[in-house]
Formats: structure tokens, sequence, C-alpha cells
């Protein structure tokens, strides 16, 4: 199941991590997990599955989905493993059907972060669509903020194909207020379009409340590796993480080579020892 008919199918996804100070360490002081990464294990064993994300270690998850789970329950799964959710990934029409439940959803979960995970193809096909998603992307910052919460948007790479000279990212991040609309990059994706995360750091300081943080292997096909066995610059990314303004550092796998709790528990070692 690809991500879009994942996330319209059930709803809304992984964890974050509080970056911490830059003044000692620089390190990743708690990694969190999207919870995409298991969608296939949570929909066998949603509770269990959880469980086992926090005996491997994470702290936070975002969702990708509830499995037709109510928010009260999803929260005392969460308080019994003693994890917490700061974000989670919405289908665009749960955003445009039901934003009050939506908010809801969030507050009683203890949420900060409404992040729509990608885009239908009939909605982006001209700068001017792109325009108009800035337009809606606006609004619904506004209705968020209202609620004491951010809206934020996750990429993938079709968002640095060129449509009339113009990069639909770039005009996405031209035409929202950053103080209504965040991002969370997918490093991966960016990479992968052959764009250099820190660039758009620099040129959009402060944008970048999230991060997806997952590797690629060296393979031609460029796919995807656990963190720490790939070629990803993660120092050099890092470094810049207060320019780029990142709170919450969120491991996710798209899909695995084995059982992907062996997958997120290497990410995680990885990353419990990673100094940038």
């Amino acid at each position: 199941m690809n991500r879009r008919a994942f996330v319209k199918t059930i709803g809304s996804g992984a964890v974050a991590v509080w970056s911490g100070s830059h003044l000692l360490g620089a390190r990743v002081k708690s990694v969190g997990l999207q919870l995409y990464t298991i969608r296939a294990e949570m929909e066998k064993d949603f509770e269990g599955s959880l469980a086992r994300v926090a005996q491997i270690g994470y702290r936070e998850v975002e969702f990708a989905g509830y499995f037709g789970r109510t928010p009260q329950q999803v929260k005392a799964i969460l308080k019994k493993n003693g994890l917490k959710t700061p974000s989670a990934h919405i289908g665009l029409d749960l955003f445009e059907k039901d934003l009050p439940k939506t908010i809801e959803t969030a507050k009683i979960l203890g949420q900060k972060y409404l992040i729509c995970p990608s885009l239908p193809e009939p909605r982006r096909k001209t700068i001017d669509d792109w325009k108009k998603l800035a337009e809606l992307f606006n609004r619904l910052g506004t209705e968020s903020k209202k609620s004491g919460l951010d809206f934020a948007y996750h990429n993938h790479a079709f968002e640095f194909q060129p449509l009339d000279g113009q990069l639909p990212y770039d005009v996405l991040l031209q035409n929202t207020d950053r103080k209504l609309v965040k991002m969370e990059m997918d490093l991966y994706w960016v990479v992968r379009a052959d764009q250099d995360p820190v660039k758009y750091f620099q040129k959009y300081p402060g944008r970048f409340a999230l991060v997806h943080v997952k590797d690629m292997d060296t393979t031609p096909q460029r796919g995807f590796a656990e963190v720490g066995r790939g070629n990803m610059d993660f120092k050099k990314i890092f470094s810049a993480s207060k320019q780029a303004g990142i709170k919450h550092y969120i491991v996710e796998q798209d899909s695995t080579p084995g059982n992907p709790f062996d997958s997120i528990k290497i990410s995680l070692d990885y990353l419990s020892k990673f100094q940038y």
C-alpha cells in the first residue's frame, strides 16, 4: 500500500525528537519514529507494536493512522508505554472534510503538529495549482493556530520537478506564511531529487520544524537504508539544524529488507551515538 492510499484509508503518521541544545554535545537527544515504518505490524497488533517500539527505546511517535482506535484509547496505550506523540500525518481530504475533529484528536493526544503527508496528483499539475495549495495551507494553518497547533507539510521528490521554470517546493515556501505553515522536510527525498537540504535551510531559515531522518543505500537505485548504513551526510545536515529551526528528528524507512523492528533498532542505535 502506498503512502497516499495508506493515509487516506486510515487517517493520520511517526515520532519526533527534541534536538536539544547545540551548545554542548551536538547530539540528537531523543529520537522519534514515524509509525508508517511499521504499518503492517500496527495493523495486525496496534498495542503490541507500540509496546515494542517503546521497548526498543523510542519515546516519541508520529502517527500515520489510528486503525479504528479512538483518541482516548490511543492516549491510554501511549501512557501505558511511556510514549508521546508530537505529530501526526493526516490526509489532505481529512483536513478539508473534518478539520475540527482532526484538531480535537490532536489536542486529546497532546500533539503539536498536524502534517499533510502528500498531495493528490490531479491537484498539483501547474504552478497555479501549487499557489492554490499554498492558499489552502495558509487557511489550514490559521485554523490550526487558533487551537494552539501548527500545520506542516511533508515532501517527497515530486515537489522538485520544475514547472514553468519554478520548483513547486519553493512556490509553497514563498507563498505560505512562515507563522502559519511549517515544513517537515524528508531529507531522503530532497537528496533523491538532487537537492541540498542545507541550501534550503539557508534560503528559508526557521521554516523546518521537523525532519524525517532516513538513509539512502549505495546502489544505483538509491533505495532506502537504515540510518547510518547509507550515504546521507547527516553531519553536514544536522550541523545546520539551528538555522533550519528543527525541533523534531523522526526516523522513517518507507520499506525495510526484513523485520522492520530490526531496522528501527539499527537506526536508533546509530543516532543515539551520533555526534555532529
